[in-house]
């Protein structure tokens, strides 16, 4: 009897969530097709929005290739830039829809290579958290610096584009 009571305090209690909807939600989110719908769903927002925002410009230029204020070449240039933005953008989403998970598998290969190494709870920690950083700092360096490039050279084909529709049409 004074066995059992010993044994039954030392055991850890976690909180079981007496919700279906708990269980629910954690059945639904462990299944990979729910995350590829959620990704499909958010690429889709992103293309939408973006191809909104791709026709505001063009009108914007087109407005202002009417009122003759083209002739100067500062509409075609803000429109070029506005475009190698939206679409430096959408690159970047999609790098880093692609990076998080590659980053994920390397995280916890580095992660399980230091505990068979033999390193301590606590060291395995910090080494953790210090990892987390670099890597994320690392994964963000080269996401922005592929989102710029692609910006970049959207900006100046745009504005080509522009400048040489506008001379075809004069």
């Amino acid at each position: 009897m004074e066995q059992e009571e010993q044994e039954t305090p030392a055991t850890p209690r976690t909180p079981k969530p007496s919700s279906t909807t708990y269980n629910l939600v954690l059945a639904i989110m462990s299944k990979r097709i729910t995350w590829v719908c959620l990704f499909v769903i958010v690429y889709a927002i992103l293309l939408s929005s973006s191809w909104n925002w791709l026709k505001s410009i063009l009108s914007w230029y087109k407005q202002q290739e009417l009122q003759g204020s083209s002739a100067s070449g500062w509409p075609a240039l803000y429109a070029s830039v506005l475009l190698g933005a939206v679409f430096g953008f959408l690159s970047m989403v999609a790098a880093l829809a692609v990076a998080v998970p590659a980053t994920l598998v390397i995280w916890i290969t580095v992660v399980v290579m230091l505990t068979f190494f033999g390193k301590p709870r606590r060291t395995l920690v910090i080494e953790g958290r210090k990892i987390t950083k670099e890597i994320i700092g690392f994964v963000f360096k080269i996401v922005l610096k592929e989102g710029n490039a692609v910006a970049a050279v959207c900006a100046i084909l745009g504005y080509f584009a522009l400048v040489r529709r506008n001379c075809e049409v004069d």
